[in-house]
C-alpha cells in the first residue's frame, strides 16, 4: 500500500493564507475614529424681525476716532422666513456661484495689466442659514457706513452710489460721492482704468467706467473712482480704487457692495499692500451661532496681525493658475475618514493643469458647500457611508446632497472624523458640524460635500467654519488654524 508523502508546501501556503486572512481581519476590525455631533435640527419657527445688528442704528459709528463695526450674516436680514426656506435659497445661490467659478477658472486670464494691520468684525447667523458674510466699513469723508460682502473669488471693490439709475434695496444709506471730500474720479487714460477686465470711458467727462457681471445674472456698473475707506479702530486707507455703481441689479440683497479679496491687482489686499502687506485672515463663525449671541462676532484682519502666532506647519503653499489670477488655489492631496486615508482619491483628479487652467482646488469664502471632482467625491462619500454604517440613512437625499441621515430623536451622535490633508503637511481636522448639517426641522442631517464636473474643486465656507483661514499673500501660502475664532 502506497502512502502519500506529506505536502509541506501546501501546508506552508495554507499557513500564509491564514496569516493574511488574520491580518485583513485585524485591519477591518480597526476602530473607526469618531467624534460627537450635537444633533440639533433646524428651527421650524419663522424669523420675526431683522437682527439688531442688521438695523441701520449706527449713524454715529464713524463720528469718533475709535471706530466700532457691526457685522452681520446675510440671513440676519430675513423676515418671515424659516430656516429650511433660507437653506433652500442658499443652496440655489451656491449652485450658481460654483458654476460661475468653474467657468471663470477655465477661461483665459482677462486681467490687464503697517504694523498690526486693519481689523473689522465678522458675524454669521444661521438661526436661519446662509452662505455670504458681511463686514461693515466706512466709505468717504465723512464716512458713510456700508455693509460689504467679503469675497475671495472677486477682485474689484464696488458699492452702490447715488444718484441711482437702478439700485436694489440695501441696508442703510446709499453712498453719495457728491457729499464726500475724498472722492476722486479716475481718468480714462489712468493705469487703474486699464487694469479693469470690463472698462470703458465716458468721453464727455473723461471718466473711467467699470462693469462687473456675475454668473447668476447680477450686474453692477458705474464710475471707477478712488475713495477713502475707514476700518475698525479708526484706521483710514486713502485712494482705494473702487466701482461706484449707479446701475445695479441682482442677488445682492442687503449689502451695499462687495469687498474683493482675490489675488488680482485691483483687489483690496493688493491695493493696501504697500502699507499693510498682502496678508489677511478671517474666521467664519459657526453658521448656527445665532443661537448663542455671545459667539456671533469674529474678525477679518489685514496686515501683519493676520498671521498672528500661526505655526509654519499649519501652512500649505498657494498654487498659481496662470490663466486666472483671482482665485486662491491650494494642493489638496487627500482626505481621511474615521482616521484612515480615503482610497481611490487620485491626485490627478485634484491637481491643477496650468496649460488649460482646469482642475485644482480653490479656497472660497462665498461658496458654501465644498465641491470635489466627481471621482474624488465618490470615493469620499463611499468611505463616509462605510464608516457611518451605524447611522440610519435617509432615502432620497436632499437638494445637491446624496448622503443624508435620519437622526431624529437623538441628541448626541458619534460620527466618523473627517480631515483634509494638504501639500506641505498641513491638515484641517473638521468639527462634525462642518460636514453633517441639518436640512430640516425633523432631524435630517446631510453630508455637506458634493461632486462637480465643472473642472475645479472648491473648499466652501461650511467646511471653513471655526478655523482662522490665513491668506499669506507675501509668503504665498494658506493656513487653516483650528479654534482660531
Amino acid at each position: 500500500m502506497l502512502m502519500a508523502p506529506p505536502p509541506p508546501l501546501l501546508s506552508l501556503s495554507a499557513l500564509l493564507l491564514l496569516l493574511l486572512a488574520a491580518s485583513a481581519s485585524n485591519a477591518a476590525a480597526k476602530p473607526v475614529r469618531t467624534q460627537s455631533l450635537l444633533a440639533t435640527p433646524l428651527s421650524p419657527d419663522r424669523s420675526s424681525a431683522p437682527s439688531v445688528l442688521a438695523r441701520d442704528d449706527d449713524k454715529d459709528v464713524f463720528a469718533a476716532s475709535t471706530v466700532s463695526f457691526s457685522v452681520v450674516h446675510r440671513d440676519d436680514f430675513a423676515v418671515e422666513a424659516t430656516a429650511a426656506e433660507l437653506l433652500a435659497h442658499r443652496l440655489e445661490r451656491d449652485g450658481k456661484r460654483a458654476a460661475r467659478i468653474s467657468a471663470a477658472a477655465g477661461a483665459a486670464n482677462r486681467t490687464r495689466g503697517g504694523s498690526g494691520g486693519v481689523v473689522a468684525p465678522v458675524v454669521s447667523g444661521l438661526a436661519q442659514g446662509s452662505g455670504e458674510y458681511f463686514t461693515k466699513i466706512g466709505v468717504g469723508t465723512p464716512a458713510t457706513s456700508a455693509l460689504m460682502v467679503l469675497d475671495t473669488g472677486s477682485d474689484v471693490v464696488w458699492l452702490q452710489c447715488a444718484p441711482c439709475r437702478r439700485c436694489y434695496e440695501q441696508s442703510g444709506q446709499v453712498f453719495d460721492p457728491r457729499r464726500s471730500a475724498s472722492y476722486g474720479a479716475v481718468d480714462c487714460s489712468a493705469s487703474l482704468c486699464r487694469r479693469l477686465d470690463s472698462g470703458g470711458c465716458d468721453l464727455r467727462r473723461r471718466a473711467c467706467l467699470y462693469q462687473v457681471a456675475y454668473g447668476d445674472g447680477s450686474v453692477t456698473a458705474g464710475d471707477f473712482a478712488t475713495e477713502t475707506l475707514t476700518f475698525a479702530g479708526g484706521a483710514r486707507v486713502a485712494r482705494i480704487a473702487l466701482g461706484c455703481g449707479h446701475d445695479n441689479e441682482g442677488l445682492f440683497v442687503a449689502a451695499a457692495g462687495l469687498l474683493g479679496l482675490g489675488r488680482g491687482s485691483l483687489s483690496f489686499p493688493a491695493q493696501i499692500s504697500r502699507r499693510y502687506g498682502r496678508s489677511f485672515s478671517y474666521c467664519l463663525v459657526d453658521r448656527t451661532s445665532s443661537a448663542n449671541p455671545t459667539s456671533r462676532s469674529s474678525t477679518v484682519t489685514f496686515g501683519s496681525g493676520a498671521l498672528g502666532s500661526t505655526v509654519a506647519s499649519s501652512f500649505t503653499p498657494m498654487v498659481k493658475n496662470p490663466r486666472m489670477e483671482t482665485f486662491y488655489y491650494v494642493q489638496l492631496i487627500g482626505i481621511s475618514v474615521g482616521g484612515a486615508r480615503v482610497p481611490g482619491m487620485a491626485n490627478s483628479d485634484l491637481r491643477l493643469d496650468p496649460s488649460s487652467g482646469r482642475g485644482g482646488v480653490i479656497v472660497d469664502s462665498g461658496t458654501s458647500v465644498t465641491r470635489l471632482a466627481r471621482p474624488a467625491y465618490s470615493a469620499l462619500r463611499d468611505a463616509f457611508r462605510a464608516a457611518a454604517a451605524g447611522l440610519r440613512l435617509s432615502p432620497g437625499g436632499f437638494s445637491l446632497f446624496d448622503t443624508c441621515y435620519d437622526l431624529s430623536g437623538r441628541k448626541v451622535v458619534k460620527v466618523p472624523t473627517v480631515s483634509m490633508h494638504f501639500a506641505g503637511g498641513a491638515e484641517a481636522a473638521l468639527p462634525p458640524e462642518n460636514y453633517l448639517i441639518p436640512v430640516d426641522s425633523k432631524g435630517t442631517f446631510c453630508f455637506a460635500f458634493a461632486g462637480t464636473d465643472g473642472g475645479v474643486s472648491i473648499i466652501g465656507n461650511i467646511q471653513q467654519q471655526g478655523f482662522r483661514v490665513v491668506f499669506d499673500g507675501d509668503g504665498q501660502r494658506v493656513a487653516f488654524v483650528p479654534k482660531g475664532c
